[in-house]
Order: C-alpha cells, then structure tokens, then sequence
C-alpha cells in the first residue's frame, strides 16, 4: 500500500529520531487539524514576516492550514503566555525571538518561567543590527565614533525603541564594552528616531539591517559596524563592531517553540520539517532577502541557545538597571 506523502514524512522522522517512542493505537497522525502560530508583535515585522514564511512550507509539506494569529503585548509577553497557557499538543506553537531570552530578566513578575515552560522546536534564524550615524557627524568608523564619545561623554543621544528593546539593550552592551557615555532617547519604534537621527538631533542608532539598508544605500545614514559576529551579505564592506571592540556579538533571534510536555514526536515532525525549510535554497534566500541568516537546530541546540542567550542579556540589564515595569 503506497502511504499519503504526509504519514512517510512523520514516519521517517520518528524512525529516525525517536525510534523507541511508539505511537499511540489508532491516533490520527499529526497535524489532523489547522495549527496556530502565535506572533507577540504586530503585523509588518520581521518576526511576523518569518512567521509568514515558514507557516505556508508547513502548510505544504504537513497538509493543515498553519494560520499566523498577532498577540502584541508587553513585549511578547501576552503570547508566550497564551501559548505556555495552551494544551501541549502541538496545535499552538509561538514564534519565539531575543524578546523571549530578555524578558526572563526585564519583568520581575511573570506568570509563566519561559525556560521551563516551553518545547524549543527549531531556529528560524538570526538577524543582524547595524550601528548608523548621521553622515554629517565626523567619526567615519566604529573606533572613531568611540573616540568621539569618549570626548563628549554624556552628550551624544542614542535613539531607541525602549527599556528591553534589541535596539536599546545591544546599544547598552556597546557602551558596557566600550566605556562610552550615550544617552539613550526612547521613541515608539525606532522608525520614529530616524527623522531626527537624519537631521542630526540624534548621533545613534542601533537598527535592523533590513530596517536601514535603504537609507545607507541612499547615502542618508552612515553604516558603522554590523552587531553580528560576521559580516552580513547585505552589507559586505560593513565591518563587525567585534572587529574593534573583541568579544562584542549582538543578535536578533527567531524560532518555534510549543509548551513544556509537547509530545516528543510531534517536536520531531516539525523539527524535521523547519530543517527542511532552511536546506531549500528559494526558501533561505527569501529569509536572507529580509536581512536573516538561516540557523538550523535541533530542539536541543536551540534550548541551549535559549539558556545561552537568556544569560548574556541577564547580565547588560542588570548592570544598565534597566526594566520594563
């Protein structure tokens, strides 16, 4: 009997995987119906547009509608909670981000442990920020910029979107590194900082790279350092700031998690088939094309990376005293 394209696939993988894990007798295979991915932001970001990527590849290859839903919220927050709230089953997973490792330190009372409570999946893929000035300020590089505020410590306005932002906190990991004096200025986005960062009331900002490749291009804001540990293809000639101040890495981050106690073969299934995504060289292009660098893991390497990161962020917020209530 030639089986459906679906049950090979989740055979496979539970052969491959979990080969001691039986099935339960006469259990529908998973998906038997459409899966939510909750998104803790708005639509138009770039977690909300990777969501919208990898939803229609499961769609394909598993044979259930996986529909997007927005939660924004206090920082993401109203999502993980809905989703470590939700029945472990695997109809209800979140699209996790660097929001999720900040958080655990930023709100003293949350309703939910993030690391306990959760089944990390699999990486989506990590994206880089870039430090940009004004073309008119006079430091041309990242060394030079250090140089210039350490000159003029406590007078030079770095723009983000708030307490617990990438924006803010990998801003506040280069001032840790480096010794220098900014006084962040908080906006609703940093979309809202760039007006006066191009007319010169601002001297920083840390942004997305998708967010400000348009404007470098444009000759309208000057790319100083890239926050990655490499260099990003959409900025070659763009030094990393760890180039110059060693040890300096900052990332964006973005993955599926499921709630704690999700069946160890459905976190294979759809381990097996976001690693599938990120082997498909249109599916990867389309991620690189939004300013993302395709990570693939295992639900143990990205639990490990969760930890990881959840730490590092620990540390800068607790020496800037920032927080988010």
């Amino acid at each position: 009997m030639k089986l459906p394209r679906r049950q090979l696939l989740q055979l496979a993988a539970a052969a491959i995987v979990l080969p001691a894990v039986p099935r339960t007798a006469g259990a529908q295979p998973y998906p038997a119906r459409p899966v939510r991915i909750l998104v803790g932001y708005a639509p138009g970001g770039i977690s909300d547009i990777t969501a919208r990527l990898i939803a229609p590849w499961l769609s394909e290859r598993l044979g259930q509608q996986f529909v997007v839903e927005n939660r924004p919220g206090a920082s993401g927050t109203v999502a993980a909670e809905a989703v470590v709230r939700s029945s472990p089953d695997g109809y209800t997973l979140l699209l996790a981000g660097g929001n999720n490792a900040y958080n655990a330190t930023l709100y003293k009372r949350l309703n939910y442990n993030f690391m306990r409570d959760i089944a990390p999946i699999a990486t989506l893929g990590r994206g880089s920020f870039v430090m940009v000035v004004n073309p008119s300020l006079s430091a041309k590089t990242v060394p030079e910029f250090i140089a210039h505020a350490k000159a003029n410590q406590g007078k030079l306005n770095m723009g983000s979107s708030g307490p617990g932002s990438p924006s803010t906190l990998f801003g506040e990991l280069f001032k840790f590194m480096t010794g220098v004096d900014l006084v962040a200025v908080n906006y609703r986005g940093v979309g809202a900082a760039l007006p006066d960062l191009m007319a010169g009331r601002l001297e920083v900002i840390f942004l997305p790279v998708a967010s400000a490749l348009s404007y470098i291009r444009a000759g309208k804001l000057r790319a100083l350092g890239v926050t990655a540990p490499t260099r990003v293809n959409a900025l070659p000639d763009v030094p990393t700031i760890g180039e110059f101040v060693p040890g300096y890495e900052a990332i964006d981050w973005d993955g599926i998690v499921a709630p704690a106690k999700t069946p160890p073969e459905v976190v294979a299934v759809l381990s097996g088939e976001v690693a599938a995504a990120l082997a498909d060289p249109a599916f990867k292009a389309r991620l690189v094309g939004l300013g993302v660098s395709p990570l693939a893991s295992t639900p143990a390497e990205f639990g490990k990376f969760i930890a990881d990161d959840t730490e590092k962020w620990a540390k800068v917020i607790r020496a800037a005293g920032i927080t988010a209530e």
